[in-house]
């Protein structure tokens, strides 16, 4: 099982799926509305270390977060 979060301010709980790759996870997170508008935006980062691929491999045990942009002041 691949373990997913969701940081800052998109307001979904954390899941857990058995995926292979990134491509299948933005596969699954397209049919979710409240996401859509996130994945174009944000960075993502597999066992805290940021990736680019959608074609990188996911194992068992890994953590898969979503960082959408922020602004600060």
């Amino acid at each position: 099982m691949v373990k997913v979060e969701f940081l800052g301010p998109i307001q979904k709980d954390a899941m857990e799926l058995e995926i292979t790759n990134l491509s299948e996870l933005a596969n699954i997170l397209q049919q979710d509305e409240e996401l859509k508008e996130w994945l174009t935006n944000s960075a993502v980062a597999v066992n805290d270390a940021l990736v680019s691929s959608l074609d990188y491999p996911l194992k068992d045990g890994d953590k898969v977060s979503l960082l959408p942009p922020v602004c600060g002041g």
